[in-house]
Order: structure tokens, then C-alpha cells, then sequence
């Protein structure tokens, strides 16, 4: 992961005193517990899912059919982890003219006059957003008028955690078993330059899994606390 990550320690991976329903684009990391690798493997630089792994790929694509104002941006799922852009849009402020006094997430930073940088789904499964028009533009055009209250970043992420976990025990006969670690990773974006940085670190996972801190032979690192 870049450097900057590197620095946040599990008791800390919460911004104090941040409303997680703002909207805005959060870099989320959910891994396996104990770091096993069931959600397929890296061959030749490409992630092949398996069974398990194709569960969580799709479920992924239709948090925004459970979270009506949610969009899901790029993301991977890797061996043992789940990389993903999520976006929370604003539910009172109408998409207007973009960077020119408009709302952004609360206590996260715009950068004024960046360039603008389309927001693609690396899932090439179309619109990410049902009934809604897929969202264009950059952290700062996340404005779009969402039709419910908003949920929080966590409720997402335990939605899916849950679903998926529930579903992959069926699969596997082992109902009531832990399946994801119980805590996950989150990064607030806060500009342009950040979202495109991770989404092409994204992009890159699985070429680069071997020096991946989640990989299995890598070293021990804050990444690597897995809870029991």
C-alpha cells in the first residue's frame, strides 16, 4: 500500500470525531480472517476468482441496489482482500456547476480547479448505480440528489460483510463461521490526485500481489494485526 497508509495503526483507523455519512469517496480494504487466501488465486498477474471470490465480486457491484445514493467506483478482490472506491452522494444538494461553491464531504478537502477525472467501474458491469445516473466527474461532483437517508460508511461495509459471509458459509457448510476480519481499512479521498492514485493502485493489485503487505510471505506489518 503507499507509504501514507502505512502509518495508521488499528486503534486509530478512525477519524475521530468524522460523520462517515458525508458524502464524498472512501478507499475501503476488507480482508479475510487470518489472512487465508479463499477468494481465488493470482496467475500470470491476473486474479482468478474462484466460488467464493465471484460471491463477493458480484455482491460488491449490488450494494448500490441496497444503498439507493451509493456508488461503487473501482475495486478488486484479491486472495485474501477486498480494495474498493465507494461513493456516498449528498441527498439535499442538486448536481450544478461543479467546484463553484458547491457542498463537498464534511471536513474533506477539494482541490479547487483540478482536473477532472471520470469516475470508471473496473467491474465493467455498466451503471453501478440503478435508477440513477452513473456519476461523472470528480470527489467534488458528488452532489446528485440521493433519494433515502444516507447510511454511514460502516453500515455499508457491515451489510456487505454479513450478506457475503452468510452466503459463502452456505457454500462451504459452515454456517455461523467468521468468514472477513472484523475491523477494515478506510482512507477518506480527498481530492483528485488522491482518487486517481488509488484507483490506479487498484487497478494494479494483482501484478504487483507478490509485494503485496497483505500477501501471505510478507513480512509482518500494521496490515498483517489480524484479529482473532
Amino acid at each position: 500500500m503507499p507509504d501514507n497508509w502505512k502509518t495508521h495503526r488499528r486503534r486509530s483507523i478512525r477519524l475521530p470525531g468524522y460523520d462517515y455519512a458525508s458524502p464524498g469517496a472512501y478507499f475501503v480494504t476488507v480482508c479475510v480472517r487470518g489472512g487465508d487466501c479463499l477468494l481465488g488465486e493470482v496467475v500470470d498477474e491476473e486474479m482468478r476468482l474462484n466460488e467464493f471470490g465471484r460471491l463477493a465480486h458480484d455482491f460488491w457491484t449490488q450494494v448500490p441496489t441496497h444503498f439507493p445514493g451509493v456508488c461503487v467506483d473501482a475495486f478488486a478482490i484479491m486472495p485474501n482482500h477486498l480494495h474498493a472506491i465507494i461513493v456516498i452522494q449528498s441527498l439535499s444538494v442538486v448536481a450544478g456547476d461543479v467546484g463553484k461553491g458547491a457542498e463537498t464531504a464534511k471536513g474533506a478537502e477539494t482541490a479547487k480547479g483540478a482536473e477532472t477525472a471520470p469516475l470508471r467501474d473496473m467491474t465493467k458491469e455498466g451503471d453501478a448505480c440503478r435508477g440513477e445516473e452513473t456519476l461523472k466527474g470528480t470527489v467534488s461532483a458528488l452532489i446528485v440528489q440521493a433519494p433515502t437517508k444516507k447510511p454511514t460508511l460502516g453500515q455499508i461495509v457491515a451489510y456487505y460483510k454479513y450478506q457475503t459471509t452468510v452466503q459463502i458459509n452456505q457454500l462451504r457448510d459452515m454456517p455461523g463461521t467468521p468468514f472477513w476480519q472484523r475491523n477494515y481499512w478506510e482512507h477518506i479521498v480527498r481530492n483528485e490526485r488522491s482518487l486517481n492514485r488509488i484507483r490506479e493502485y487498484i487497478e494494479n493489485n494483482p501484478a504487483r500481489w507478490a509485494e503485496d503487505q497483505l500477501h501471505p510471505d510478507a513480512p509482518p506489518n500494521p496490515f498483517k494485526q489480524w484479529q482473532p
